[in-house]
């Protein structure tokens, strides 16, 4: 599907309803007699559905964007639903017009799957839906969010819907007069269409619909996008006494706090909850999740479930997120490949591929700078010239302490190497004092160290936009911004900190932002702390065919190398002067794709020539099957086979093809190889 046609150049969005085990297309229907795209024309386009969808979906999104000189520049981009933005809106719309008020609904929803249009279209609609009697089914549409685009473009969505003024309120200090207490009173009694709260705010909006007898008499529906924003320190700690909660945590995520309201209060018929989340803990399944079958009892066979799902298997296949898993590694498995690299290397000696370890060393528990120096150098070695020089890293750490002691490291490491071009912010709430029982403390007690303190360069800027400058290309983080933190710019991340369920797929999925280049030149994560198998376990309820590429044995990527080289579909000359052409300084896309137009012809060719032998093969084995004849048979069974092998091998030098870029991508991170002595 695409809105603007640009010849070569134009831009078709996926369409498709996904598979039923969460992946991208289309499912083969059961009756052989219809086409999987069918829904296009049975649902899609029928006129009542197309008018509705010209009539309430489409509209013209006008992003501002300024660059690095300040110039600003408006991009307009006509928006038309996807098959699941389109799905799961109406599906919400019909549920709220025939049950009422008084439900909740999950909505688990990827990153990538465009949650911002999802709920603008679907707060609009629930603000406008009206029952049987021709009465407003709900007063207020309340959207509990801390993202500003989202309040943008709710704004600018329903303006092109309606004429009326007034619509979208925004409750804060900035905008309008009185207190936020004011402005929110006002407009409740006002029965503001849609009326946008932060975290925050978001209880006291309770509290003021229990306390006042006519608001209770109203009925609201609560849209809550867990997405990007999250609470630490003070802030954390005023809504936990609110919400009488009892946590430990030092980050509160928008979805803690929406569990923790519904869950202190009895279940209200005049509050409907939408609960958009890509990630639902398992108390979040409790509370918003259905029964697939409501009459029993809940057990193991009759869990909670989303009602409508997303998945981050399609988002990832679709491409509108990357897959961080793909070159996932852990420390131990890194330092151990690289030993085994330094200590055979036949392989490696006889292309005379000069190998320089990335200082990979053995590390102790507690020694923060052997690991800062291996983060610093992997850096600069592999990270710090991508995406034009722009890119960016994080490295999670296990407290406020880790995180001040990982900036001193940093900063000292730096300065020691006179590297340029290389900056560490830290983020971590409150202040940090260190005492007698600290280990290794003696010259930080008695200091004060605090995000403003540590991170002199900031300009008077929040952490987030600092971040996204040329200033800083390390963040360094201590439960913060492990969660709702939007940077598509970041392309590695390294963990020292334990990680383990919803918040583990959380944090390492800040990295799945698409930017232009970055799907090219992929994402990497070193883990010092996490098992292998526990990352992916955590992993798998999102992205139930999550793997993690096993490169323990250095000799693989030879051994795969020589049996691609021995299919002959590439001739030698070839790599050579695609080697040439790619280490040119102002190398051309164009001379590259025609260096590889030959094999890539010759593959096609002889996968062409194999499928019909392959047809005429078993066409053959079939029809002699009926002969009785057993010679005529064997003959025709043995011909079939042979033609099956030459396609199937054909086939697998695809795949492998595939493969061997992956470990290639995973072993250059470990070891530094000339390019010139290990592509010849």
């Amino acid at each position: 599907m695409a809105t603007r046609l640009e010849g070569e150049d134009t831009y078709f969005l996926p369409f498709n309803k996904g598979t039923k085990d969460g992946g991208a297309g289309n499912d083969v229907p059961t009756d052989i007699n219809q086409y999987a795209t069918g829904y296009l024309w049975t649902e899609v386009l029928l006129p009542d559905n197309l008018l509705k969808i010209l009539a309430r979906f489409v509209h013209l999104q006008i992003e501002e964007k300024e660059d690095w000189e300040g110039r600003k520049t408006k991009k307009e981009t006509l928006i038309f639903p996807r098959y699941h933005q389109w799905d799961v809106v109406n599906k919400l719309v019909d549920a709220a017009r025939a049950e009422g008020p008084g439900h909740k609904y999950l909505i688990q929803h990827s990153a990538g799957s465009g949650k911002s249009n999802s709920i603008a279209w679907v707060a609009h609609q629930l603000s406008s839906l009206h029952n049987g009697k021709g009465n407003k089914q709900f007063d207020s549409i309340i959207i509990v969010t801390d993202r500003n685009v989202l309040d943008a473009q709710l704004q600018e969505t329903i303006s092109q819907f309606t004429s009326v003024e007034g619509v979208v309120g925004r409750i804060n200090n900035q905008e309008g007069d009185g207190s936020k207490s004011e402005k929110l009173a006002s407009a409740l009694e006002n029965s503001q269409p849609i009326i946008i709260v932060t975290i925050q705010t978001f209880p006291y909006v309770l509290r003021a619909i229990e306390n006042s007898i006519s608001l209770k008499e109203r009925n609201y529906v609560v849209i809550a996008d867990e997405a990007h924003s999250s609470q630490t320190g003070s802030a954390a700690r005023q809504l936990k006494e609110v919400l009488m909660v009892d946590s430990q945590e030092e980050e509160l995520t928008t979805e803690d706090i929406l569990d923790a309201a519904v869950a202190s209060r009895r279940a209200s018929s005049n509050l409907s909850y939408l609960a958009f989340t890509a990630t639902p803990k398992t108390k979040t399944l409790e509370l918003f999740g259905r029964l697939p079958n409501p009459d029993e009892a809940p057990s193991k066979r009759n869990k909670p479930e989303a009602y409508h799902v997303y998945s981050m298997r399609q988002a990832i296949e679709e491409g509108f997120i990357l897959d961080v898993l793909k070159n996932y590694t852990n420390y131990k498995v890194a330092y151990n490949l690289a030993m085994k690299i330094q200590g055979s290397d036949q392989e490696v000696e006889s292309k005379k591929a000069k190998v320089k370890l990335n200082q990979w060393v053995r590390l102790h528990d507690y020694n923060i700078s052997q690991k800062v120096q291996v983060i610093i150098e992997h850096f600069k070695d592999n990270v710090m010239g991508l995406l034009g020089g722009q890119a960016k890293v994080m490295v999670v750490t296990s407290s406020r302490k880790e995180a001040v002691r990982y900036k001193l490291c940093f900063d000292k490491y730096i300065s020691e190497k006179g590297y340029q071009r290389i900056h560490a912010m830290v983020a971590f709430s409150g202040e940090v004092e260190f005492n007698e029982k600290d280990p290794n403390a003696d010259g930080l007690i008695g200091e004060k160290f605090t995000e403003h303190n540590m991170n002199r360069n900031l300009k008077g800027r929040e952490l987030r936009k600092a971040f996204d400058s040329d200033d800083y290309q390390v963040m360094l983080v201590a439960n913060k911004f492990q969660t709702g933190f939007d940077q598509p710019k970041l392309c590695a991340m390294y963990v020292d900190k334990k990680l383990g369920g919803v918040e583990c797929v959380q944090t390492l999925s800040r990295l799945n932002r698409t930017y232009p280049g970055k799907a090219e030149t992929g994402t990497f994560i070193l883990d010092f702390f996490n098992d292998p198998d526990d990352i992916l376990e955590a992993f798998q309820p999102y992205h139930q065919t999550a793997e993690l590429d096993d490169v323990s044995d250095p000799d693989l990527i030879f051994d795969l190398f020589d049996k691609l080289r021995a299919a002959g579909i590439f001739q030698w000359q070839e790599v050579e002067q695609f080697c040439n052409a790619f280490l040119q300084k102002s190398k051309s896309n164009a001379a590259i794709a025609n260096i590889c137009k030959p094999a890539v012809e010759r593959w096609q060719k002889r996968y062409k020539s194999a499928i019909e032998a392959y047809k005429q093969a078993k066409d053959m084995f079939d029809r002699t099957k009926k002969t009785a004849d057993a010679v005529l048979i064997a003959n025709a069974e043995n011909s079939f086979k042979e033609c099956k092998q030459e396609k199937d091998a054909l086939e697998i030098f695809k795949k492998d093809l595939g493969t061997f870029v992956r470990f290639y991508e995973f072993m250059s991170q470990i070891i530094s190889v000339s390019i010139e002595s290990n592509n010849s």
